[in-house]
């Protein structure tokens, strides 16, 4: 058996690995590790859930093993399409990093500025970004890829899918000459294609499987529904037991589609390019935490979202793209394990999908279905709502405590930070409180009152220079020495002149 080892990864990642339960590679790690570590460029071609993000993990933290980076300049880029991948291969990244000496900062948008510049300030070796963000920091000045040694896109596909080639061409240019570049993608478009030819020299290739999904792993079924039991299909089918993702056009389609689950007791979330990235967060940490067994997504999840144990897979709203129906299903039987996938089409689009299917290069069963149909549940594992309706947690913010008021408090009279409210009435004594390095007499905070108080502290006259005399002039109490502190004697007399208004 091929160990990680073997492949030439470095002895920290292998045992690291091995205490993970990861002892045995995967076929995409075993044919690109070797090169990829050697330093060729790699065109590797593998579908969703291969292991391929670890594949390409492992090969620039072991070439990178221990070395630091400057400020501002990253040796090593790892370009995603979407915030949501950069996350995934961010969370394979960062923990594996740190057994090496290296670390490894997310550039996304959607996500704030702050912690992204900081950590390329300090020095960080690995970048893992989107293209949009990573251009406004370089236009910014606030990263240099001069020193990028290794550079991997992955998802390249989906890059030139969503318009980003110009993006990607105008970073690889900003990238060292001689650095390694690795390309991972499902498939060689045109654009792909033109861009292995321009950056990548003498590139080798992998390709592990073809682009369609390999019989045997998953089930492929098409069922032709009539639009009238639709929902109530779907409510069945969202009541298994199991992870369960369903995929829509559109973002109000999902959201229509979760509220009519949850109506029905199914406790579903929605994941879709309109909410906020907080929103986004919270919907998959529900949904790999098992508390909204049911994800009504748009295609940002079809890729590069990795959850464990989603064992169905639903098409609620059928692809028109072969590559759409890959990728989307490609959220299940990943790593080697099984699930089942499942379109529901309309009456009149058999054609259609008989030839997507055969374009998607898989073999599926097509069934006229209804929700009488005992193969429903047998293949999907469909089972009655409860009928009583599912709310989501709402999860409100904590209440401000408080403030108290001005007054009192080691004020404008004291050196201290606080203080910073201005008194409410100009008092008739000590007068409005500039600060003062010692302490003696205390003012009125902030009170209207021709008498001065015993030792109160934090007054809002005018503090004491440390001489033990009020503004007046007459001798106070003791001075303390503190910042608007509290003297131990009487905090002077009566001023000599009452001050105007």
């Amino acid at each position: 058996m091929t160990s990680f080892s073997d492949l030439g990864v470095v002895r920290p990642l292998a045992q690291a690995l091995s205490h993970s339960g990861f002892s045995e590679p995967f076929p995409i790690q075993i044919a690109t590790l070797p090169d990829a570590i050697a330093g060729r460029d790699v065109l590797g071609r593998g579908r969703t859930g291969s292991g391929k993000t670890l594949a390409f993990a492992l090969a620039l933290l072991s070439r990178l093993d221990s070395r630091k980076a400057k400020r501002g300049k990253p040796l090593a880029l790892v370009l995603s399409p979407t915030r949501e991948l950069a996350m995934q291969i961010n969370a394979t990244i960062s923990p594996l990093a740190r057994k090496v000496g290296l670390s490894s900062v997310l550039i996304a948008g959607g996500m704030p500025f702050g912690r992204q510049l900081q950590a390329l300030e300090h020095g960080v070796p690995i970048v893992v970004a989107t293209p949009g963000r990573l251009i406004d920091l370089m236009h910014r000045g606030a990263v240099d890829l001069s020193d990028i040694e290794i550079t991997v896109l992955d998802e390249a596909d989906l890059m030139s899918d969503m318009g980003f080639m110009p993006a990607v061409k105008e970073i690889l240019d900003a990238t060292g000459q001689g650095g390694q570049r690795l390309l991972f993608s499902a498939t060689l478009d045109k654009d792909v294609d033109a861009l292995v030819k321009k950056y990548l020299r003498d590139p080798i290739e992998h390709a592990v499987e073809s682009a369609g999904i390999a019989h045997g792993e998953m089930d492929h079924h098409v069922f032709f529904v009539k639009q009238e039991v639709r929902d109530e299909m779907l409510a069945k089918i969202g009541s298994r037991q199991g992870r369960t993702i369903m995929f829509v056009r559109t973002q109000r389609g999902a959201d229509r589609l979760a509220e009519k689950l949850q109506a029905k007791g199914v406790a579903a979330g929605t994941l879709h390019g309109g909410k906020a990235q907080g929103a986004r967060t919270k919907a998959l940490d529900a949904f790999k935490s098992g508390k909204t067994p049911v994800l009504v997504a748009t295609n940002v999840a079809a890729r590069g979202i990795h959850v464990d144990d989603i064992s169905l897979v639903i098409h609620a709203d059928a692809p028109t793209d072969p590559k759409d129906y890959l990728h989307r299903a490609g959220r299940t039987a990943r790593a080697g394990e099984s699930g089942t996938v499942v379109t529901l089409a309309r009456l009149n689009q058999q054609r259609e999908m008989k030839g997507l299917i055969k374009k998607a290069l898989v073999e599926a069963t097509f069934t006229h279905m209804d929700v009488a149909n005992p193969e429903l549940a047998r293949i999907t594992g469909a089972q009655e709502p409860t009928g009583e309706p599912w709310f989501p947690a709402v999860e409100h913010a904590p209440k401000k405590r408080r403030t108290s008021r001005p007054g009192g408090h080691a004020g404008e009279g004291g050196s201290g930070a606080v203080g910073r409210h201005k008194p409410r009435h100009k008092g008739r004594s000590g007068g409005s409180g500039s600060s003062g390095s010692g302490s003696g007499g205390s003012g009125s905070g902030g009170e209207r009152s021709d008498r001065p108080r015993k030792g109160s502290g934090g007054g809002r006259g005018r503090a004491g220079n440390g001489s033990g005399k009020t503004p007046g002039g007459r001798p106070g109490g003791q001075p303390s020495g503190k910042a608007g502190g509290g003297s131990s004697g009487k905090a002077g007399g009566k001023p000599r002149h009452k001050p105007k208004a």
